[in-house]
């Protein structure tokens, strides 16, 4: 396995690799000129042409970073392969566009600026190609730099930027600016304390315990009818959104439904599957593996038919703005413009996905099968109970927050197991060697409730314990850091430059055009 993964890892580096993705992307974008150039007949406008190839390139982009976050925790516990998870995810990416992403769209994202504060139509369009084309730049860097940011950030900002070049200060909604900022730290610490907490209970009520699969076999299908919930809800609030609307009650209701068809389908199978096992964690790991695959390909789906809009979205008012020569609140989405949206978040994955699927899913924090299950319910979960409590959250900064929650919980409990294993050895120096480990041994294989009795007795026996002087000495002798603290700096310091950045590029890229257009 671990010569494949330096073998998948050489080609996603090779310089050769990367001509021939270029070449690719290069020639997609081509396509859209021409195609769109044919389409629209003899005389085709110029900036519809041009703002085409530009949000191709952004659902490059997009598919390039942003898909990562479904598919990179499953791909990296190694429930799937690379392959298989850009294949299910391009799929369902495009799937969830063009079923679920809707016919009209808005054309001021989040409600960030106001558009009657904006001259006339051609102002407008200038805006919203400076804002497409510096989110898609901003996503390209971030996807060189090997950090997962937010699409929905990235085009907030391009829209905040060139609106303000536009018509100045004034123009921007600051309150809502406020509440986009505040989700920088509301997404991924909700995130991250979701996912810690799924793998804290999983831990207790089926790891920690003698007999694991008996454990298994009654938990397993809790899980998973939880996971039904929290998925069926999240696809009928976010990803069918444009379909039907419900109110979180009635979609609450359906996923509960749902939950306990899930429940009463998988009880018996897991039972049966478990019963197969050994008692071992690493056995356990292999129950969530279809769950995972479920939960990658659902997401990709949700995420396919809302973040759709980002690329589409400045688009479709483009092309809204040079037919009605207005400026129009929502906008009316092409099949065509559909088309680049979907095929180029696909073609995106494909092509250049493979990197940020790899950091998300290998080099943040190792993940098993079971880490991957709780960053995967983590992300369904935070999403339900952000958009009840109307606090703005991004799908990037949910799951990512989620991997660093459980790698974190991992340090923490193996720091503390360390320095308990240590108090039991230093304390009872005069056993036998043999005793000892017999002793260890038997510790380790308790479970929570076992654990305490032996310490209590031997604490009481031998009068052990450390004070908060050796507890300190000692965590920082046991602290293991699980966590890539240079992967953790890295994408902060991503996110929170990330609309600042691309609002900056913007209003230099509107700037540019307006005086190329203006006489």
């Amino acid at each position: 396995m671990a010569t494949q993964m330096e073998k998948l890892n050489a080609l996603i580096d090779s310089d050769s690799g990367d001509r021939y993705r270029f070449a690719i992307a290069a020639l997609f974008l081509v396509a859209i000129y021409f195609g769109i150039s044919s389409m629209l007949g003899q005389s085709p406008s110029p900036l519809l042409v041009i703002a085409a190839v530009i949000g191709g390139y952004m659902a490059l982009n997009i598919g390039a970073n942003d898909v990562a976050n479904n598919v990179g925790p499953a791909v990296g516990a190694q429930a799937m392969t690379l392959a298989s998870a850009v294949i299910i995810a391009a799929i369902f990416e495009a799937g969830g566009a063009f079923i679920a992403g809707g016919e009209v769209v808005g054309t001021i994202k989040k409600g960030i600026i106001d558009p009657g504060l904006i001259n006339n139509a051609d102002t407008f369009i200038w805006l919203m190609m400076g804002a497409l084309l510096a989110a898609a730049i901003w996503l390209n860097l971030a996807t060189a730099m090997g950090a997962p940011v937010s699409t929905t950030h990235s085009i907030v900002g391009g829209v905040l930027g060139a609106g303000i070049a536009a018509g100045g200060w004034g123009i921007a909604n600051w309150p809502t600016m406020g509440k986009i900022a505040a989700s920088w730290v509301i997404s991924p610490v909700l995130g991250g304390l979701i996912a810690a907490s799924f793998l804290y209970l999983i831990k207790r009520t089926i790891l920690y315990r003698r007999d694991k699969i008996t454990a298994a076999q009654k938990v397993v299908p809790i899980l998973l009818a939880i996971m039904a919930w929290a998925f069926s809800t999240y696809l009928i609030l976010k990803g069918l959104k444009k379909l039907w609307k419900f109110d979180f009650i009635t979609a609450s209701l359906i996923g509960l439904a749902i939950a306990v068809v899930i429940y009463l389908i998988t009880k018996p199978r897991i039972k049966v599957s478990a019963a197969k096992l050994q008692n071992k964690r690493e056995d356990i790991n292999a129950l969530f593996v279809l769950p995972l695959i479920f939960s990658a390909a659902l997401l990709s789906f949700a995420h396919g038919a809302n973040d759709v809009a980002n690329a589409v979205g400045p688009l479709a008012a483009i092309n809204d703005a040079i037919f009605s020569h207005g400026i129009s609140k929502k906008a009316a989405i092409p099949l065509w413009v559909m088309a680049i949206g979907a095929l180029g978040i696909a073609v995106g994955l494909a092509l250049f996905g493979p990197k940020l699927i790899r950091t998300v899913g290998t080099q943040i924090t190792e993940l098993d099968k079971i880490r991957a299950f709780c960053v995967a319910m983590a992300a369904a979960i935070t999403v339900i109970i952000a958009s009840q409590l109307g606090l703005p959250v991004s799908s990037t900064h949910i799951a990512v927050g989620g991997i660093f929650g459980v790698g974190f919980l991992r340090e923490y409990l193996e720091m503390n197991n360390s320095i308990i294993i240590h108090e039991i050895e230093d304390h009872h120096k005069d056993m036998e060697e043999a005793e000892l480990r017999k002793f260890l041994a038997e510790f380790d294989a308790a479970n929570l409730e076992e654990k305490g009795l032996m310490l209590k007795h031997l604490r009481r026996d031998k009068h052990i314990g450390l004070n908060k002087k050796e507890k300190r000495k000692l965590k920082k002798l046991y602290r293991k850091e699980l966590v890539q603290r240079s992967m953790l700096f890295k994408i902060a310091a991503a996110w929170v430059i990330t609309v600042p950045a691309a609002a900056m590029m913007a209003a230099m890229i509107y700037f540019m055009i307006r005086g190329i257009m203006l006489p």
